[in-house]
């Protein structure tokens, strides 16, 4: 199966341009402020889990932050990032990973996934994701996946829909919710995608962190 899953991105990403993919979006706005809402310094260590091509790690590095890891099943994805980003793709900690056999040796201040998360739909794989992100993050958490009014597929595959109360559930067990939004995503085809975007604190996180929320 896992072998499987990364055949199928792969070949996305060999045969499909951003604007041929639904996830494709040109400045990532809610991701950043949530990001800029914590307060971080620009050493923070930043995590973009399923980040693929997406440009907010574009986005990252000119606001400064020094220490960006991009983490991606399809390492044909992470290629066409480098290519984007040229010289400053070298300032960029690349990480080709199914993110259920991700284990890193290091701890995070921000673990961001917007649209991969919501492609684990069996128990075991979310039970394996959480289990590393409750060990990897030490400061902060977001997600963005399909909400209920969102679609039921992506990219052919089935998807897990969520609603706050069930996303802030699943991650009770070492994270406290910050806040959830929703959001209308303008695909490249011109059709309209729900997200909902919240973000977390680490527990381990919430007598020792000095950062501020906007």
């Amino acid at each position: 199966m896992k072998l499987d899953r990364k055949k199928h991105w792969e070949t996305v990403y060999e045969t499909k341009n951003p604007d041929q993919v639904s996830w494709t979006q040109e400045t990532p706005i809610t991701s950043l402020e949530l990001i800029q809402s914590f307060g971080l310094k620009k050493t923070a260590k930043i995590i973009d889990i399923g980040g693929g091509d997406s440009k907010l790690v574009d986005y990252l590095l000119h606001e400064g932050f020094e220490n960006v890891t991009v983490l991606d099943i399809s390492a044909k994805s992470l290629e066409k990032a480098k290519n984007r980003l040229g010289e400053k793709a070298n300032k960029v900690n690349w990480i080709v990973s199914d993110i259920t056999d991700f284990e890193p040796n290091i701890t995070f201040d921000v673990w961001h996934d917007r649209a991969a998360f919501h492609f684990l739909t069996t128990p075991e794989q979310i039970k394996k994701y959480m289990k590393t992100a409750r060990k990897t993050v030490s400061g902060f958490l977001i997600i963005g996946t399909f909400s209920k009014n969102g679609p039921k597929k992506c990219s052919g595959l089935e998807i897990k829909q969520y609603n706050e109360n069930e996303l802030t559930s699943e991650l009770k067990d070492g994270f406290d919710k910050i806040k959830c939004v929703t959001e209308d995503h303008l695909t490249p085809f011109d059709t309209i995608q729900n997200f909902l975007f919240c973000s977390f604190k680490s527990q381990s996180n919430r007598k020792t962190s000095g950062a501020q929320r906007v």
